[in-house]
């Protein structure tokens, strides 16, 4: 995409919302109404630092505008956010609300009541998120927009929007969250029309020439999930216990009758808890993956079970300077029948994957500049992916953004590996109102 289109875009943007002054009959008459209404503009243009075979060269090339209207009433309160896209990345602009393509992206379309002094229902579209990674994911099952990540739109744009009841009981002894989600909300995840991935089919990777075709569980009330967490603030640390039945959020199996990947079924039992510790925040969680449909771990088709575990600390190490470190790790389940169930010449995966993240802040200019870097690097998997980000705040309304993602591995079939000729680099712009 050119430049000029990205122009064109944001001038009919500006079009749509038009002067402050003739909108002041609409922002009086949802005054009048009890609205509050407010969102941003946005436009985004990046670029690949290396040649793909598989994907062109520009990599993000956009313009939104989101809308957040909220009423507040006396028995309940209902929130809708949508995003306005125009994205001249992808081939295909047809509307589809659950991978978020098409020109609308609805964020969120929801019903907040309380029905009694101890609950409340959340129901509708919504984000929803939990645990105590700092952008590492144990025990929080709800989906993840994995190709916004990676391609430089905003960090809140990794977390994609659930169809679900949210059920939150806050009795004396702990508070209890349930989420229903009636249909299966899998990840946005790495499908090759905007990332090149690795394609264990293939052998090699691959792109737009394989796009990952997948059978999606889609029934409705059959192809469910649920999540509970209960939690606690005991002496000052927040402790949680959390459970989920589903499936795998990503397709990580394949169906051998239809060779299309699936979402094998999948629970998880995990706990965190996160505190106070010397001058910063200590955090620890952990989770049980039981691959339901591979207990014995002998399908080469299906992914075996495994345990998580993550460590973190935070702190600020000097004014407007902060640290956090963390420690990741996933320990796959029955090895030895893995091994066995591999194919002749098939590499094999470790049984342990390590991975620490290391993210660095540094605010200036009376906290208006924002200098970032958060770095994963695994030292099993020999790969890293680096996340710098500088951020100027120009007004009140008005901020900049300049980024990249940058990816490095000795093997193409490793996680961050496999990307390595998506590294990119960014530019953005956002006005707020």
């Amino acid at each position: 995409m050119s430049l000029r289109k990205l122009f064109v875009g944001l001038l009919a943007v500006g079009l749509l919302l038009g002067p402050v002054p003739a909108w002041s009959q609409e922002v009086a008459l949802l005054d009048t109404l009890g609205v509050d209404l407010h969102g941003f503009v946005d436009a985004r243009h990046g670029v690949r630092t290396q040649s793909d075979p598989y994907e062109p060269t520009v990599s993000l090339s956009e313009a939104r505008l989101q809308l957040d209207a909220m009423r507040q009433g006396e028995l309940a309160t209902l929130q809708l956010r949508a995003d306005f896209l125009y994205d001249d990345v992808p081939k295909e602009h047809s509307l589809d609300l659950e991978e978020g393509t098409g020109p609308i992206d609805l964020r969120e379309a929801n019903l907040l009541f309380s029905p009694l002094d101890i609950m409340d229902v959340k129901v509708g579209r919504q984000i929803l998120t939990w645990g105590t990674g700092d952008l590492v994911f144990i025990n929080d099952l709800f989906p993840k927009d994995w190709q916004s990540f990676f391609s430089g739109r905003d960090e809140e744009y990794l977390k994609a929007p659930s169809d679900a009841l949210m059920v939150s009981l806050f009795p004396a002894l702990a508070n209890v969250d349930i989420v229903y989600t009636p249909r299966f909300d899998a990840d946005r995840f790495i499908s090759g029309e905007r990332i090149s991935y690795f394609n264990p089919g293939l052998g090699r990777l691959a792109g737009r020439d394989a796009v990952v075709q997948v059978d999606r569980p889609d029934d409705w009330l059959g192809d469910d999930e649920i999540s509970l967490r209960i939690s606690r603030n005991l002496s000052g640390y927040e402790l949680a216990l959390y459970g989920y039945d589903g499936f795998w959020k990503s397709p990580v199996g394949m169906d051998a009758a239809s060779g299309r990947a699936s979402f094998p079924k999948l629970r998880v039992y995990g706990a965190s808890v996160r505190g106070a510790l010397g001058k910063g925040l200590f955090n620890a969680e952990g989770g049980y993956y039981d691959s339901r449909q591979d207990r014995s771990g002998n399908d080469p088709l299906l992914p075996n079970s495994e345990l998580r575990a993550l460590l973190g600390y935070e702190r600020e190490l000097a004014r407007d300077f902060s640290a956090g470190l963390q420690y990741y790790l996933e320990r796959l389940q029955d090895y030895g029948a893995y091994r066995q169930s591999l194919a002749a010449g098939q590499k094999a995966r470790d049984e342990d994957r390590h991975l620490l993240t290391l993210r660095l802040t540094r605010q200036a200019l009376n906290q208006n500049l924002t200098l970032s870097l958060f770095t994963f690097y695994s030292p099993s998997d020999a790969d890293a992916y680096l996340r710098p980000i500088i951020k100027y705040k120009a007004s009140d309304a008005l901020l900049l953004t300049l980024g990249a993602n940058l990816f490095a591995g000795r093997d193409e079939q490793t996680f961050f590996g496999q990307f390595e000729n998506n590294s990119n680099v960014y530019a953005g712009i956002r006005y707020s109102f």
